[in-house]
């Protein structure tokens, strides 16, 4: 390939975390065929229609700008034939390549997936891997099949999990990671030195897509992993708890933390005075003041720290307290109890 000349992309993606990656390939000097992302949806209270990240971006930088419902349809896959890309970079687009459009561009769709293949294939990578408790993740550059995320190889880079990242602040780190990835990736697709290498069979995974049932925190696990859970799901879905007497209402945990799994921390009088208090049913409420919030859970105690009601905002754990007064003894409830 004639490295002097700019690589002809369609850019296919949707939400944030593909917007780095666009900028940077156009950045790079290369040309932005067409942008393809999913179609306007109706989001917020009014329920009006909102661009996706991608399109918004697109759209200022005077980028072609696809919104196909489905990409079997033959008048796009006879555009695509047009353009003659020379690649179609995918980056969290939402919808499934068919055969068809996968061999289109000279060399293939290159897709950008945020994990360390075959570990965490499928929609939710990034919540997948704080919530199992990981301490390390990454982005590989994937050669597209029609499998799910099962592609050969093409570039990976590591990147640590930090002890207190969220879903949030580990997307972002992998969104410009992505971005420098797969721009590397282009060079050497330029260059004629990009290989491709099989997925390993062994360390296969798969992040399945959140759901509401995922974020309601269930007591019964241990203090780590409904840790974990909260770190995960914050900002996207947000960890929920819901107290018993007032289960119509969920609370959101944005932020928890283990607490000491013994007597003698001030959980209660009980607490004080024996260990056995450290083993009541899950859920229930064992410290509620003084601007402490720790409840139990499997294998020992989680403290609360950042909470919001519903039509409030987030608020430490002594404001939340004085504006929704809980008391020791009181439960909330697991999900196997709803």
């Amino acid at each position: 390939m004639d490295r002097t000349r700019s690589l002809r992309i369609v850019f296919a993606g949707t939400p944030e975390f593909a917007v780095a990656a666009l900028d940077a390939i156009a950045a790079a000097g290369h040309e932005i065929a067409l942008v393809l992302t999913r179609v306007d949806k109706p989001a917020g209270r009014g329920r009006a229609m909102h661009e996706s990240p991608v399109k918004q971006f697109a759209r200022g930088r005077g980028f072609a700008i696809e919104q196909p419902r489905s990409l079997r349809d033959e008048a796009l896959q006879q555009r695509l034939r047009a353009l003659d890309a020379d690649a179609m970079v995918v980056a969290a687009y939402g919808m499934i390549l068919p055969a068809a459009v996968l061999g289109i561009p000279r060399h293939g769709c290159l897709n950008i997936h945020a994990s360390l293949l075959p570990r965490w294939r499928g929609a939710a990578p990034i919540q997948r891997a704080i919530e199992a408790g990981d301490t390390e993740s990454g982005v590989t550059i994937m050669q597209m099949d029609e499998g799910l995320d099962t592609g050969p190889i093409l570039l990976a880079e590591r990147e640590p999990i930090r002890p207190d990242d969220t879903g949030g602040s580990l997307h972002d780190r992998l969104a410009a990671l992505g971005a420098h990835t797969i721009v590397a990736a282009l060079d050497r697709l330029q260059a004629g030195t990009l290989r491709a290498q099989p997925q390993p069979a062994d360390g296969v995974a798969y992040a399945h897509k959140l759901s509401r049932a995922d974020a309601l925190i269930d007591w019964s696990q241990p203090a780590r992993r409904i840790v974990d859970r909260v770190r995960a799901f914050d900002p996207v879905p947000g960890a929920t708890a819901l107290l018993e007497r007032m289960a119509d209402a969920p609370i959101k945990v944005w932020s928890a933390a283990m607490a000491p799994s013994g007597p003698g921390t001030g959980a209660s009088p009980a607490a004080a005075a024996s260990a056995s208090s450290w083993a009541l049913r899950p859920g229930t409420v064992l410290l509620a003041a003084p601007g402490r919030l720790l409840v139990a859970c499997g294998d020992g105690a989680v403290e609360l720290l950042e909470l919001q009601r519903p039509g409030s905002r987030r608020l430490g754990a002594a404001e939340f307290l004085r504006g929704c007064p809980i008391e020791a003894g009181e439960r909330f409830v697991t999900p196997a109890a709803t």
